[in-house]
């Protein structure tokens, strides 16, 4: 009777499939991957990504949550626990240091979005000097690392509800941008070419160095890893929920493509890069309103989500990245004492100052490109590089657990595969795939853009590893 009560309370696969799919995808993907690689080329490599990558990474998350089941920090605890504190604050450190750049793409992110609700386009801001645009995106940033230092609850709650309505536009975008042509079928929508030359890529220098792009966009389900064990029989149900994800994904990925499709020419999308990259997902609202006889309406209500979710998350990946580095039993034998320092309010305040003096400087450096869309394409970019690192860590991590498979796994763990050469092989493939992804991406034939690639992932590297020589000097000075 108590076994079958706490069976009823547990989740079906289906819901845990839709959770993921909400945490892992957007509407911002789908464009990123129309825009980047060509129009409807992008559908062959969104299936080669998720049979060659996503599928294995996201059973391999599902192991080691099963397995660490009662571990709350992630991949450091699970790194921890198979390789050591050491390597577990590394693991923490890079979790945290991928987010510099995060941030900073925040605040540019949500004073586009603010430009789009008031004006309904973005003539006046990308007109601006790019001097000033960064200075206001300065500002902004500034603003939001003082409210994260005050400890604002109410963000959180902002940030999920303009998280859930975006995700629901992005959905909402496809079922109407079909239905479209049937309710006003005048409305000069493109025609698709299905011959195979629309549908295979180029594999040229631009294809590969575009490919952390979508790595990037399929990235994030060991967030849900906690949940592995609160399903119905894990070790079947799962694999269910990933391959349900995945599936979702897929073919949300392949239908938004197509709608796009119907309203952009991927030939004058690359006449005018970094202009649909800035503002396709506000352009596509924009004309989904006027098929449908609103004007800008959808476009409206999608730009001021996007404001709320921007600045929302921008004070979230502040203080919530931080917390989780700086807060890591794990961490603090290699962290410098002042780092540690907490204000009244248990924000960690020297550690914000670290993010003042890091995103911040990349923030003033970007004032070197040609304006403000140059910026938002280079830290779509940029971001696609910097965040799919911390992904090397599942790998890591489940390659150890796969070494020490004795020592953890006990009867009922979800395991992808009994067989130790295949485990072995998923790891190393897919950590290959997104190192090579991520080395790839650092390619720009613009010298600024080349130059921050580079420098970025090695400053934050040298920074990861110069904390801990400061921690041991102190130890010995003490």
């Amino acid at each position: 009777m108590i076994e079958s009560e706490k069976n009823s309370k547990k989740m079906m696969w289906t819901t845990l499939a839709i959770m993921a799919f909400s945490t892992v995808w957007g509407f911002g993907n789908v464009v990123n991957g129309f825009i980047y690689f060509d129009g409807t080329r992008v559908i062959f490599s969104w299936i080669l990504i998720f049979l060659l990558f996503f599928v294995p990474y996201s059973l391999m998350v599902g192991e080691l949550g099963s397995v660490f089941k009662d571990s709350e920090g992630g991949v450091s605890s699970w790194i921890n626990a198979t390789m050591g504190p050491k390597w577990a604050y590394y693991a923490g450190w890079t979790f945290w240091a991928v987010h510099v750049v995060y941030i900073s793409s925040k605040g540019t992110g949500g004073l586009r979005s603010m430009a789009w609700g008031i004006f309904g386009n973005t003539n006046w801001y990308d007109s601006l000097p790019t001097a000033w645009t960064q200075l206001a995106t300065l500002v902004v940033f500034l603003f939001f690392c003082w409210v994260a230092s005050r400890g604002v609850p109410v963000i959180k709650t902002l940030s999920t509800i303009a998280g859930s309505s975006m995700f629901i536009m992005s959905i909402l975008f496809i079922l109407m941008m079909f239905a479209a042509p049937a309710i006003n079928p005048h409305a000069g929508f493109m025609n698709i070419s299905w011959n195979v030359k629309n549908l295979i890529p180029d594999f040229n220098v631009k294809y590969f160095t575009s490919l952390s792009i979508l790595v990037f966009a399929v990235g994030g389900c060991e967030k849900i890893s906690p949940y592995v064990n609160k399903l119905k029989d894990p070790s079947k149900n799962f694999p269910k929920a990933m391959i349900g994800l995945a599936i979702m994904v897929m073919v949300c990925a392949i239908l938004g493509t197509i709608a796009l499709a119907m309203m952009f020419d991927p030939k004058v999308v690359n006449n005018n890069l970094n202009e649909y990259i800035s503002n396709g997902p506000y352009m596509a609202f924009n004309k989904l309103g006027e098929y449908y006889g609103v004007g800008g309406l959808f476009m409206y209500i999608y730009s001021w989500c996007n404001v709320i979710g921007q600045f929302s998350t921008l004070v979230l990946s502040i203080d919530a990245p931080l917390r989780m580095l700086l807060g890591s039993k794990e961490a603090k034998d290699y962290i410098p004492k002042k780092l540690l320092k907490v204000n009244k309010h248990g924000a960690y305040i020297n550690g914000i100052w670290m993010i003042v003096i890091l995103s911040g400087g990349l923030i003033v450096f970007q004032a070197l490109l040609p304006d403000a869309q140059a910026v938002m394409a280079q830290l779509i970019k940029l971001n696609s590089i910097v965040m799919p690192m911390r992904y090397l860590w599942v790998f890591v991590a489940y390659i150890a657990l796969r070494k020490q498979i004795k020592k953890f796994h006990t009867p009922g763990n979800y395991q992808m595969t009994k067989h130790q050469w295949l485990a072995y092989s998923a790891g190393f493939w897919a950590f290959f795939i997104n190192f090579a992804c991520c080395l790839l991406g650092v390619y720009s034939t613009d010298p600024v853009t080349l130059t921050l690639n580079i420098a970025t992932p090695i400053v934050l590297f040298l920074l990861g590893l110069i904390l801990p020589a400061i921690r041991n000097h102190q130890e010995n000075k003490a």
